[in-house]
């Protein structure tokens, strides 16, 4: 297999997040001694990383290589594709370039971390807009999805043409933006495409992802069967065109609009600044919209998935200015993001024990997806014609699934590939043809630090098994404490018998040993972690603090 991993006179694919996972997209073109970046995401931490927000690739195989990076091409504003810029983007040192509503939500971006001055980012204005990084010629492809200026890239190389989808869908109504059309696609088809490297994230859908159209038609018909009562539509803020939709259902159901929640509010403004919403009914504030009529207000607030600081939560917590009362409705115009299952449904718990009506994409046409089912992966295939399918964006099975997919609908080679694997895609025959190390880095308070250092892993650690600490003085007598461990009304009595077990285990030492600081510590170590174990059943974490000197 490849050492070197400089690329040559070849084609090469590397991701360093995104592939094998949803989320954290990090993608790399090799060609002629040099790398193309796609996208730079983030993803949102889980329970596996306690105390943490975000989470991000490891870019140590490319900053080791930055010299050879030309530059970073964001193909959308979602935080999966552009959260980590205001992170990374200062050391690694290259231009971006993005259209220019991912380019406003960027800037404002960097101007929050002070590095707007110090990374240089490039408008790309025109639909369709071709530009040169590099041994690359890039042209922005506009396709659907579930934020404005979703795009895809057609990337020509001195090998061959690279269709990178994005995140993308079919739309014949998307209400914001014109993506391309199928004759237009189906040109580029016709030039001929090497590699097609897409979205695989509803490959198991059955069915098309639906129209923003038919969202319309949902959310108008859904608000007006509650005349009289307060209604909330939670969604992502990153939707314009759901944005837009419900300033319409606002208008047309005799509704005034509330906004609640800051990423709703900046991503009003950008939206606005950048041509967008034009017509977006002024929204009221919480004071005015708690003093209308039930009827006659409609709040958009932040929150479907559970967030607790978000305002949903905290209206479902009686805890914010707006409120909802018994027979009140709110619209979950959004999917779950796996992972965030329960706490969506304690949100939901909540409100539902206040007698709170929700509705969900299952009961009514308040949804749709921003990624592409079967059918429209079949489409863009046949429109295309690449000669290679590498799947990204999605975990292992749904990548294998649609590599599955891919080969049944004619095109003659697969490549399922995972975060760290090096692909060649020409010249000769496409394939895996060497491995980097990949990871996970994480925010935590304000340093990056690896997501398997020893300071996440001591964190999980303690959650799972409690802490014991024992303070030994000058003459060697204990004193414990313990922390997490379910003893409840056993406390005292273990306390007592640690304590006793420290001083029998040091007692125990002879010679030289009785002196060592590093035997009585171990000895002391032991002792207290088998009585904690002895009386809770758990394996605590344990910190032995010696006197000074």
């Amino acid at each position: 297999m490849k050492k070197d991993f400089t690329p040559e006179k070849e084609l090469l694919f590397l991701a360093l997040g995104g592939s094998a996972e949803i989320g954290m997209n990090v993608n790399l073109y090799g060609c002629n001694g040099r790398w193309l970046m796609v996208d730079l995401g983030m993803t949102f931490s889980g329970e596996q990383y306690p105390g943490v927000d975000l989470v991000f690739a490891d870019l140590e195989f490319i900053e080791e290589r930055a010299e050879q990076l030309d530059g970073i091409v964001l193909t959308h504003a979602h935080e999966d594709h552009i959260g980590a810029v205001p992170y990374f983007a200062g050391e690694l040192g290259v231009p971006l370039y993005a259209t220019p509503f991912t380019a406003d939500l960027i800037r404002r971006k960097l101007q929050e971390a002070g590095l707007a001055d110090q990374v240089e980012l490039h408008v790309i204005e025109d639909d369709h807009g071709a530009f040169e990084v590099g041994p690359f010629s890039i042209e922005y492809i506009p396709l659907a999805h579930s934020i404005a200026e979703g795009n895809a890239l057609v990337i020509d190389t001195p090998y061959g043409r690279v269709f990178h989808t994005g995140d993308w869908k079919l739309d014949a109504d998307p209400i914001i933006g014109e993506p391309t059309t199928e004759e237009e696609l189906r040109a580029i088809g016709d030039d001929g495409v090497l590699a097609m490297v897409c979205d695989s994230t509803n490959v198991f859908n059955p069915k098309p992802s639906g129209s923003e159209g038919a969202v319309y038609k949902g959310l108008l018909e859904e608000v007006g069967k509650h005349a009289g009562k307060r209604v909330l539509v939670t969604t992502f803020a990153s939707n314009v065109a759901r944005l837009h939709t419900l300033g319409e259902v606002a208008q047309e159901t005799g509704r005034q609009l509330c906004v609640a929640g800051r990423s709703l509010d900046r991503i009003i403004e950008v939206a606005q600044d950048n041509g967008y919403l034009e017509n977006f009914p002024k929204p009221v504030d919480f004071d005015t919209a708690m003093g209308l009529p039930r009827g006659e207000v409609l709040i958009m607030a932040t929150g479907g998935q559970g967030e607790p600081r978000a305002a949903l939560s905290r209206i479902a917590e009686d805890n914010h200015p707006l409120s909802l009362t018994s027979g009140d409705v709110v619209l979950f115009s959004s999917r779950n993001i796996p992972g965030n299952e329960i706490s969506i449904g304690a949100v939901q718990n909540r409100l539902s024990e206040r007698g709170i009506v929700m509705v969900t994409d299952r009961q009514s046409m308040i949804h749709v997806s921003g990624h592409p089912g079967r059918p429209e992966l079949e489409a863009l295939y046949d429109w295309l014609r690449p000669e290679i399918l590498v799947p990204v964006h999605g975990e292992m099975r749904h990548m294998q699934e649609q590599g599955r997919l891919a080969l049944a609908n004619n095109i003659p080679s697969a490549v399922v590939q995972k975060n760290g694997d090096i692909v060649r895609l020409a010249p000769d025959v496409p394939g895996k043809i060497g491995e980097i190390e990949s990871g996970r880095l994480v925010l935590d308070g304000d340093i990056i630090v690896p997501a398997d250092g020893e300071a996440i892993t001591m964190r999980r650690r303690l959650a799972r098994e409690g802490l014991v600490i024992a303070v030994l003085d000058k003459d060697l007598n204990p004193q414990v404490e313990g922390i997490g461990l379910p003893l409840d009304e056993d406390y005292p009595e273990f306390i007592e018998e640690a304590e006793d077990d420290i001083r029998n285990a040091i007692g125990r030492l002879k010679g030289k040993a009785a002196g060592d600081p590093a035997e009585i510590h171990e000895a002391a170590r032991l002792a207290v972690r088998r009585a904690a174990t002895r009386w809770s059943g758990k394996r605590p974490q344990t910190k032995i603090i010696l006197p000074k000197g």
